[in-house]
């Protein structure tokens, strides 16, 4: 019986400003794509991305008549000889898997789109099951993941979780997009049933990036049958990733409904829909916080524990649809063998270059995905490949590589961009809890005229508990002091030796408050270094308003000399139920960081109370003032390595 290929036709042909999959990639654009990474400059999936996963697709389902195998000749040639040589290792196949009802009482259930690699050798083989992630085009686009599983050794089986896609492509499941909930639970262990049946599979894990990382944590939390996880670019805790600190992560919520192929109205079912209305709205937030907790691994970390799942996961300092603390909070509740590899970047920068094609570069290798296909190799193949020995958490320090300029190659002259020379440092910890060495707390003072910065004084210095004084800003208005230009870019151009340069002599000071150190000097042993920050930062201050509500958007930058400066970390808070002119004191932690602060450079703080990523509470032109109560003065908390 032939194979069924849905990749035939291209998809550009049905479905207007799509790639072409019958036209022929050449090495070059394939180094092009996969140099680019997963996203585009405007957050949405990169074309590139998409054409090489559809491509792939296309030549591995083919058929070969007389010779000649037209799909495969589109790809390069070393790309095609790949595609011949998991040929001659696995049967490729496309298939539509049944999954649970749509609704108690359905007489019809949800069909999703899979694709799999079913291993020729004699077995049995373990099988890596793959659900996609929140993207319009389903399992084709990380197919040469499967390429490298299919090599290992692995039966391979990816799917498109129900309700994603555009309609019609073929890689789109049916239903509704249930957001990680019960009926994903119950669809990956319908997969599990269907692997079971055609495989025999040996033992089961799963992989997963960013969605598919979500639900390979539920799907092991409810079904035995799941023996390791491999989570990149992952959550934790749903619901404090959408509602945190009284504050809705709005933008991150656009980004994701941009992504799941329709409009709301026929991607969610009326309940959900209902749950996104309320977020959007800014009400009902018990019920949304409800609603995420129910998705959320954390709330099923008794069962997780229970059945001991080793499980790996792989995120970023700044990133923006999942930040990192949530992340950390489920991280420390597992207790099994377990695996935190924190990067530079945002959300599937590391990982999504090697998820969607080989290396740009001959030879080079991608240590977020060979650490995750090492993972699974120890816990379902049983390899003694030095995964028995890692620590449970390994930090990329933010910002520490070696770049150099990149350089016209007609003009010779530099293009503003740099280029990766030296990778950035790494540090391993026996867990989290060792991340942080110790503390050191600044005191903020209310010195300086109205449009200059106070100053960050360490304890025990002269003036650090300093009392008594107000700094005011007006409220309502953004300032150059946001957390990056826009999701995914800022964080992509970071992983690749490029992070956002502020000015700070630019910030507003009408709209925002700043508190500088004195320069950093290096301590003993640490030369060139003047602070390792290591661990969550936490800050408090003492807020009032002309307002019943106000937002404090916090941000700490690394200043040079010449007053440019590297985000080190953030993290918003709103405030509600002030009454105006009196004073209400707030604690919160930004996001963990790990990052070197070079010696002679200066540490500044600047509060403001507007951010695109997030919904605020500010009033514009209300009056927000910063102060420093006797008994409790305002002060942050800085977690040293």
């Amino acid at each position: 019986m032939p194979k069924e290929n849905p990749f035939t036709t291209g998809s550009s042909e049905h479905f207007p400003g799509f790639p072409d999959v019958t036209a022929a990639l050449t090495a070059a654009e394939t180094s092009r794509i996969t140099a680019r990474g997963l996203w585009a400059a405007d957050g949405t999936v990169d074309p590139g991305a998409v054409r090489l996963g559809q491509t792939l697709a296309n030549a591995l389902l083919s058929e070969t008549t007389d010779g000649t195998d037209t799909a495969t000749a589109l790809l390069p040639a070393e790309l095609a000889a790949i595609v011949e040589e998991v040929r001659g290792l696995a049967l490729p196949a496309y298939h539509r898997i049944e999954g649970a009802a749509e609704s108690e009482g359905s007489a019809e259930n949800v069909r999703l789109s899979a694709f799999s690699l079913r291993q020729l050798g004699p077995g049995p083989h373990p099988l890596v099951v793959v659900p996609a992630g929140w993207t319009p085009f389903g399992w084709p686009l990380f197919l040469w993941s499967y390429l490298v599983l299919a090599r290992k050794g692995y039966h391979v089986l990816a799917y498109t979780p129900r309700g994603l896609g555009i309609p019609g492509l073929p890689s789109t499941s049916s239903g509704f997009v249930d957001v990680a909930g019960p009926h994903d639970w119950a669809d990956g262990s319908a997969v599990i049933d269907f692997a079971v049946d055609r495989f025999a599979p040996g033992v089961i894990g799963f992989m997963g990036e960013s969605y598919g990382s979500g639900i390979s944590q539920l799907v092991a939390a409810h079904d035995d049958r799941v023996a390791a996880v491999v989570a990149l670019s992952t959550w934790g805790n749903l619901a404090t990733s959408l509602y945190d600190h009284d504050t809705r992560h709005l933008a991150a919520v656009k980004a994701l409904l941009a992504l799941t192929g329709g409009p709301v109205e026929s991607k969610f079912d009326e309940a959900n829909q209902a749950i996104l209305a309320d977020f959007q709205a800014d009400r009902n937030l018990d019920a949304v916080v409800e609603w995420g907790l129910k998705r959320a691994p954390e709330s099923y970390l008794s069962l997780t524990n229970e059945k001991g799942t080793p499980t790996f996961f792989s995120n970023t300092w700044h990133e923006s649809l999942f930040a990192v603390n949530q992340t950390l909070e489920t991280f420390n509740g597992l207790d099994v063998p377990k695996r935190l590899n924190m990067w530079i970047g945002d959300h599937a920068a590391p990982e999504g270059p090697a998820l969607i094609g080989p290396p740009a570069v001959r030879g080079e290798t991608n240590l977020p995905m060979a650490e995750a296909y090492a993972w699974l190799d120890h816990h379902l193949r049983g390899e003694r490949n030095g995964v028995e020995d890692w620590p449970q958490v390994c930090n990329q320090v933010m910002f520490s590589y070696v770049t150099e300029p990149v350089l016209d190659p007609e003009t010779g002259e530099p293009t503003g961009e740099n280029r990766i020379v030296v990778p950035a440092r790494r540090e391993t910890s026996p867990g989290w809890s060792e991340v942080t060495g110790s503390t050191e707390v600044f005191g903020l003072t209310g010195d300086g005229a109205a449009g200059t910065d106070g100053r960050l004084v360490p304890t025990g210095d002269p003036g650090a508990e300093e009392t008594g004084w107000r700094r005011a800003f007006l409220a309502g208005v953004d300032t150059e002091a946001t957390a990056m230009d826009a999701i995914m870019k800022t964080g992509q151009a970071e992983w690749q030796g490029n992070p956002k340069i502020y000015d700070t002599r630019k910030i507003d000071r009408r709209h925002a408050v700043a508190w500088t150190t004195e320069p950093f000097v290096s301590r003993d042993g640490e030369d060139g270094v003047g602070r390792r920050v290591r661990g969550i930062p936490r800050l408090r201050l003492t807020v009032r308003s002309t307002a019943t509500s106000a937002s404090l958007y916090a941000h700490l930058l690394d200043v040079a000399e010449d007053g440019t400066a590297r985000i080190i970390s953030h993290e918003p808070l709103n405030v509600y139920g002030l009454t105006p002119d009196q004073d209400t004191t707030v604690t919160w932690k930004l996001q963990a960081a790990a990052y070197d602060i070079p010696s002679g450079n200066r540490l500044m703080l600047v509060v403001d109370s507007k951010d695109p990523l997030y919904g605020d509470a500010s009033v514009t032109w209300t009056q927000t003032v910063i102060g420093s109560p006797q008994g409790e003065p305002s002060r942050l908390e800085l977690p040293l390595g």
